[in-house]
């Protein structure tokens, strides 16, 4: 068992124990010896608590098998930070190539946006093509007065910084006005190559007719 399923063990080690017992076993159980079909039927019973279907939908997850893409979508914007967590972590493992455009769904959701920071760090490390729209439009709705967000904003602010693309650089700029944002935003901008330096069009006209 390597260090982050026995993290996330210990962690719901300590759900399943209000529960008795045997759920406490049933954790173990499926942490360390349940196959790919039975952590399949934990995520297709509905009876199954929140902490056995985070287990088996990591275990899965991490092992590539596509089964547990929708359940670790759903926990990706959980209200629970540490089972989006989880979930982006086990998501960024299983590669599936539905991810980036789920992950850009939630991150643009302004109904959830209270627990998007996860799918925006996810669509960070995926560097998918619907990366940095995403994450630009996230950040354009954040440069409000008084925005309660600023964590999800500090996260697409990072992101941008990352991916070090061109089209970020308007918001940025944006962003480096923004009170709480401006030096994450500068540090950002640094990372992104500076525009291409175009010679103004009298000067290419004049070029033109002298050439030769």
């Amino acid at each position: 068992m390597n260090k982050e399923l026995r993290a996330l063990t210990d962690r719901l080690r300590c759900e399943a124990v209000v529960e008795g017992e045997r759920a406490v076993e049933e954790c173990e159980r499926l942490a360390r010896t349940a196959g790919p079909e039975e952590l399949a039927g934990v995520l297709s019973d509905p009876g199954r608590p929140l902490w056995a279907r985070e287990l088996a939908a990591y275990r899965l997850g991490t092992a590539k098998d596509p089964r547990a893409f929708e359940t670790l979508v759903l926990f990706l914007n959980h209200r629970d930070p540490q089972r989006c967590a989880t979930a982006a972590q086990a998501l960024a493992a299983l590669g599936d190539p539905r991810t980036a455009r789920a992950a850009a769904a939630l991150a643009t959701n302004e109904l959830r946006v209270a627990y998007a920071g996860q799918a925006v760090r996810l669509l960070t490390t995926l560097r998918a093509p619907e990366s940095v729209p995403a994450l630009i439009a996230t950040l354009e709705r954040r440069l409000v007065r008084n925005d309660p967000y600023r964590n999800v904003a500090l996260a697409c602010v990072a992101g941008l910084g990352v991916l070090g693309d061109r089209r970020a650089r308007r918001v940025l700029q944006a962003a480096e006005q923004h009170p709480g944002l401006g030096a994450a935003a500068s540090a950002a901008l640094a990372r992104i190559p500076a525009p291409r330096n175009r010679r103004p069009a009298e000067l290419r006209k004049k070029e033109a007719g002298t050439g030769g």
